[in-house]
């Protein structure tokens, strides 16, 4: 299998870390020879439930038996996409109300960009430097890494980058500017909280100059920071807030939200202002609207701040120089991209799976499931600390 892996099938980097996985359950994945990985990634953010959640899993065998895709996204009332985005409005302020259902995360950004551009009859869109939004042309236009994109050019144009926490550069956002776009909580570049109300005053001067702010909630989302958006954190409400990751309790999806003055500005002038054969799918839409159901209706959210206090109480040792982020959104910083590597590496040696940061080589992930006890927290924190101590010594 692994020599079919690098053969058949296109791989992101030289190095794929190249478990065989056999299967997955709660916190754990196991491999096909028989190994016992604590997960401390869920996915990249996107299990938010841990793995094969048994109310995700029965509501996708339910909806099996119904019917799998029918039509093109918008076209058909489907049960499951219409709970999922009504449930969405519900627990979401005025007036984010009417929701499109992607397959994907990156492609809701390409949806939020165009309905900016839509609404406000403006081009200018201002991101932040270090920001990641996904990895489409649209998407990749707006992320504030050359290096990364470089190779791809050109990408669309009119785009402008301000730094992220950086009041003196709010000025740069005008009355050419159809939207500013913003990770809530930048992922990418560590794990960086905004500070200093700096996403009020964001949304203040958008509503000047007759901006709009769509903020990226595709890792904060999902009660991974103790609410069920980031955003509410931080008492604000964006003009369209985009989703995906944690949404779909392990499937792919993604979705933009908007207020329906905006939202139905894609209907016409043109007609199918933005398309999706496979959006809103509803066997993933069920997996989606049981992992919102279970995330607002248990205390996975609540539990996630504990939990994160739980963490930081743990790991502390001389190698962790910073803990950074919010709930279970979490980086432990390094002062070596060396150190963080030789961590990572060892720790899944020893059945704990870390992973990277894309911009930040000094950051170590922990993004697990909202549903790790704190038995399995202890469990994986000892493995951390045991392995710290290990590299620690190989420095003397």
């Amino acid at each position: 299998m692994k020599k079919d892996f690098f053969k058949y099938q296109a791989q992101t980097t030289p190095h794929p870390l190249a478990i065989e996985v056999s299967h997955a359950e709660g916190s754990y994945i196991y491999s096909t020879n028989g190994k016992k990985y604590l997960d401390f990634i869920a996915g990249v953010s996107a299990c938010s439930l841990g793995h094969r959640h048994p109310k995700v899993v029965h509501a996708v065998k339910e909806q099996l038996d119904k019917y799998l895709h029918v039509m093109v996204y918008g076209e058909y009332i489907q049960e499951p996409a219409v709970q999922l985005a009504k449930l969405l409005a519900s627990h979401l302020p005025d007036p984010l109300e009417k929701t499109y259902l992607t397959n994907s995360g990156t492609e809701a950004i390409e949806g939020s960009l165009k309905l900016a551009r839509r609404v406000t009859g403006r081009s200018q869109i201002i991101s932040a430097k270090h920001a990641y939004h996904g990895n489409t042309m649209g998407s990749m236009s707006v992320m504030g890494y050359e290096e990364r994109k470089q190779a791809f050019r050109p990408l669309i144009p009119d785009i402008g980058f301000i730094s992220f926490n950086a009041e003196e550069d709010i000025i740069k956002i005008t009355e050419k500017t159809a939207a500013v776009i913003l990770e809530t909580i930048q992922g990418g570049a560590g794990f960086i909280e905004p500070k200093n109300g700096y996403l009020k005053k964001i949304r203040e001067r958008c509503n000047e100059v007759g901006a709009l702010l769509i903020l990226d909630e595709i890792q904060p989302g999902f009660g991974r920071t103790g609410k069920l958006f980031g955003f509410q954190n931080y008492d604000i409400i964006p003009d369209i807030v985009v989703m995906g990751k944690g949404m779909g309790g392990g499937l792919p999806i993604g979705a933009f939200t908007a207020s329906s003055k905006m939202m139905d500005q894609l209907q016409d002038n043109p007609k199918l202002g933005h398309i999706t054969t496979f959006g809103g799918n509803p066997v993933i839409a069920a997996a989606a609207l049981a992992t919102l159901q279970e995330i607002t209706d248990s205390d996975v959210m609540a539990a996630s701040l504990k939990k994160e206090k739980l963490f930081r109480s743990l790991l502390v040792h001389p190698l962790i120089i910073e803990i950074r982020g919010l709930g279970l959104m979490l980086a432990l910083m390094t002062s070596s991209s060396e150190i963080t590597n030789e961590i990572i590496l060892r720790c899944q040696d020893k059945g704990l799976l870390l992973f990277w940061l894309l911009f930040e080589p000094k950051a170590i992930r922990i993004t697990p499931p909202l549903t790790i006890s704190e038995e399995e927290i202890k469990e994986g924190c000892n493995i951390i600390l045991n392995v710290l101590d290990e590299v620690k010594g190989l420095q003397k």
